[in-house]
């Protein structure tokens, strides 16, 4: 073989070593990237401010984050399907003021009432999505934006506009109670992170999320109830958004009607940053529990270093940005 040859097969035996590399690097930056983000961003935080590591900090960045990471959390699986949800700011509120209705002062009814009461009005309001979506192909982005706008009209119907307060100190406990040093609104954060966790990565139904997400026609055409699962994500997001509105109206000892609004652009970006991409099927729940924590520390990180809520509020716009972006690159170069 001559020479020249010889280093031609080296030189392609080296470009394939180099795009093997890369490739390796580039997967590890998708499954490891937004943690190693997150670390950085604590490091950088407690070297400025050395109240930020202090475990009374910690654990109020814990609870600050936890009605977004749920709300994040049923918009994960909405997003997964290529859909997205609007209204989860909206039907937290409403879900917040109807619990509160039944907890509220003497008229108090057994905790179980206003827990069920709450949940049952997210998991409604969100079924109609679902349902209107799925049956008869509304697009997402247009159902849900009605439905922002419709049950924010509900919540202030409910109760004259007027707030909701007064409320049982045994409903107050979701949001204000603490188990073994932990805060309950955590524990319950952390309760819904892993049933989700579990349920995409081990169960039929978190398969055929992805497999709806990732190409519709083909999911069908395997013997998938699409109209199903997209009914299904957007009652979990709804039911979600039930619980988030148990735990503020718990956190704060009343519901208030104008709770939760722009609360959807939080999960949102919580989602995105985490590395779930728009387009669909393709996420992690994990990515979406950091991308909350990211959103978390850095607004409590701003705060300490005393920087104004509307530069926060820039630093937030351009990081989902930057994550759209970094989607998009990837999706190209797949």
């Amino acid at each position: 073989m001559s020479q020249q040859a010889l280093a031609k097969d080296k030189g392609a035996e080296e470009s394939a070593k180099n795009g093997g590399t890369s490739r390796r690097f580039s997967d590890f930056m998708v499954s490891y990237g937004i943690i190693i983000a997150f670390l950085f961003i604590c490091a950088v935080l407690s070297v400025v401010s050395p109240y930020f590591l202090s475990t009374n900090n910690l654990l109020n960045v814990l609870r600050q984050v936890s009605i977004n990471g749920v709300l994040a959390i049923g918009m994960t699986f909405v997003i997964l399907t290529r859909g997205i949800d609007l209204s989860v700011g909206s039907l937290m509120a409403c879900s917040s003021i109807v619990a509160a209705s039944f907890a509220a002062g003497s008229e108090a009814s057994f905790i179980l009432v206003p827990i069920m009461m709450g949940l049952m009005t997210g998991l409604t309001l969100g079924a109609v999505n679902g349902l209107l979506i799925a049956r008869f192909a509304i697009p997402p982005f247009v159902m849900t934006l009605g439905m922002l706008s419709m049950a924010r009209g509900l919540t202030y119907i409910y109760n004259d506009g007027m707030p909701i307060s007064n409320l049982d100190a045994t409903f107050r406990f979701i949001g204000q109670g603490v188990v073994l040093g932990m805060p309950v609104p955590v524990l319950l954060f952390l309760g819904v992170f892993l049933i989700s966790w579990f349920t995409l990565r081990y169960t039929t139904f978190g398969r055929y999320v992805y497999a709806v997400g990732g190409n519709p026609q083909a999911a069908m055409v395997s013997g998938i109830n699409v109209r199903r699962v997209t009914f299904t994500v957007y009652a979990i997001s709804g039911v979600l958004c039930g619980l988030a509105g148990l735990m503020i109206a718990a956190r704060t000892g009343a519901a208030l009607p104008q709770a939760g609004v722009a609360y959807e652009l939080d999960a949102i970006a919580a989602v995105v940053i985490g590395g779930t991409s728009l387009a669909g099927g393709r996420g992690r729940i994990v990515g979406t529990l950091f991308g909350v924590l990211i959103i978390g520390v850095l607004n409590n990180g701003l705060d300490l270093l005393g920087v104004s809520s509307f530069y926060q509020q820039v630093v937030k716009g351009g990081i989902i940005v930057l994550a759209v972006m970094l989607d998009r690159s990837r999706l190209s170069s797949n």
